[in-house]
């Protein structure tokens, strides 16, 4: 009796194999083809893996050592600096060094394969990663003089769910390049997901007590870690890994990757739909206000504020023919756009047609170009004065000429080589600029021969020389040496403009200033 069952689902199963219908004929191919792909995946792709050898390479990799926490130090002050001084390649060279990526795809693939213990660790690197990076760019932070949010630092305070794609398709190429073997991708994942940048401003804000900084970046920073961590469990468990899990675990496990992209994706959404709204916005209020206007109408000057309440906007118009009714046209109708209440301040001058609107237009930009170039000349003289170790009001700036003086202050332990540093570090800060920094009255070099032929080191110090020389105004000597050596080293000073008065002396040559120091720099260099 108990065989009779068996060939009846045995035939049940037979006439649904046959089942003429449409319907059974496609499931038949549906079956077919997907049994033939799995035995491909299975076979061609599964089998050609070295579990084994992939969870040996994470783990190394994701556990707290040493190195891993010197080479996080390294990267948050690279990175902390790159973003105080809004240099990108200097960004960009501590998101390479950056070493979270390996306990964040350890972390992915542990939870993939149920090793809770590997997760521990992991979990502990990264905790200990992250304090450690926002601890030292706080402390980089608060020390330093500079503390303006860069270009840099304001990229990274508004993620939103472009920053959630990103961050999930370079977790994937990541993942499926350390599965197959092919780490040189993991190059470009680092620069694409840029882990340590938001933490380092995370730093900032924390240093600054800019909490809309602070939040913004620990959220993208958050964003990055949990994605890749997640989407590495993913592939870890596509590519079978997660072949030891029950199926309890498996489920467990998809609730939770599914629960966090959407805890991820909600707040993501509501800051993009944010910066939807304020393009949009800027846009409706620039042709609104030129609408209303007229058509003759030209827009030369608009500010506004989307976060106040009311939103208040200003703006100024060159128009042949001012309309009195134009400032409240506008409001009502950018209030009615916006859904929002609007404050309007609506600036109106006549203007002829053509040239006429054409020369006000021009006077506008010069002012413009003015208020331009006196935030730069404000900037400039701080950043002089700084480096310089001065008073702002200490440096001489010709606007027209577009150069910088100063009169640097003495600096313990600086030599003239270190003021010559410091003048082409801030001139390359300034191209536009002509930055000249005058050094104290310091000792000048000796100048090296070999016999009768100059060292490289001689030419550098005759270079020093020349320079100081140049920046002071001053006379400088030259004594000792032969006659020879002494006539090669003056050549030399006269090509760069100085002309040094030749002292016979001993048989090293040493350069000295020829005239008494000022008042206010005496006492020895």
């Amino acid at each position: 009796m108990a065989s009779a069952p068996n060939r009846t689902d045995t035939r049940d199963a037979a006439a649904a194999n046959s089942d003429p219908t449409p319907s059974g004929w496609m499931d038949r191919i549906v079956n077919t083809r997907l049994e033939t792909w799995r035995r491909w995946w299975r076979v061609a792709v599964l089998e050609t893996v070295d579990q084994e050898a992939v969870i040996e390479k994470r783990r190394e990799e994701a556990y707290t050592s040493p190195r891993y926490l010197f080479m996080l130090a390294m990267s948050a002050g690279i990175a902390i600096l790159g973003l105080l001084l809004s240099s990108p390649a200097v960004v960009i060279g501590a998101m390479l060094i950056a070493p979270l990526m390996g306990p964040i795809i350890g972390a992915g693939f542990a939870l993939a394969i149920g090793d809770y213990s590997w997760l521990r660790g992991s979990a502990v690197a990264l905790a200990a990663g992250t304090v450690l990076g926002v601890a030292l760019t706080a402390l980089i932070v608060f020390v330093s003089p500079l503390q303006t949010v860069t270009p840099e630092i304001a990229a990274r305070t508004q993620p939103n769910l472009f920053d959630l794609a990103v961050a999930v398709f370079s977790a994937l190429a990541g993942a499926y390049s350390m599965i197959r073997g092919r780490e040189g991708t993991i190059v470009g994942v680092a620069i694409a997901t840029a882990l340590m940048p938001p933490l380092g401003v995370v730093g900032f804000g924390l240093a600054t007590a800019n909490w809309t900084v602070f939040s913004g970046a620990l959220l993208l920073y958050v964003t990055n870690l949990m994605t890749i961590a997640l989407v590495a469990t993913i592939m870890a468990r596509i590519y079978g890994f997660s072949a030891r899990l029950s199926e309890k675990q498996t489920r467990w496990q998809t609730a939770l990757i599914i629960a966090v992209f959407i805890g991820l994706a909600v707040p993501l959404f509501f800051s993009l739909r944010q910066i939807v709204w304020e393009t949009n916005a800027a846009r409706v209020i620039r042709t609104t206000v030129l609408a209303e206007a007229g058509a003759d109408a030209r827009l030369t000057n608009i500010d506004f504020d989307l976060d106040a309440d009311p939103v208040t906007v200003s703006a100024t118009i060159l128009t042949p023919s001012p309309r009195p009714a134009a400032e409240a046209d506008s409001e009502a109708a950018l209030a009615s756009q916006l859904h929002r209440p609007v404050e309007l301040a609506l600036t109106q001058y006549r203007v002829g047609t053509g040239a006429e609107a054409e020369a006000v237009e021009l006077l506008r930009a010069r002012e413009d170009s003015q208020q331009a170039l006196n935030e730069e000349t404000r900037l400039l003289v701080e950043r002089v004065a700084l480096i310089a170790g001065t008073d702002p009001s200490d440096v001489t700036v010709d606007r027209e000429a577009r150069r910088a003086v100063v009169r640097a202050a003495r600096l313990p332990g600086a030599g003239l080589a270190a003021y010559r540093a410091l003048e082409a570090r801030i001139q390359a800060a300034s191209p536009n600029w002509t930055v000249r920094i005058e050094p104290p009255l310091l000792a000048l070099p000796q100048i090296a021969f070999d016999g009768q032929d100059l060292t490289a080191a001689g030419r550098v110090a005759l270079n020093l020389v020349a320079w100081a020389a140049s920046r002071r105004g001053q006379p400088v000597s030259l004594t000792g040496g032969t006659s020879q050596t002494r006539a090669i080293a003056a050549q030399i000073l006269e090509e760069a403009g100085v002309a040094p008065i030749l002292n016979v002396g001993g048989p090293v040559m040493q350069a000295g200033w020829t005239l008494d120091p000022p008042e206010d720099e005496t006492g020895a260099p």
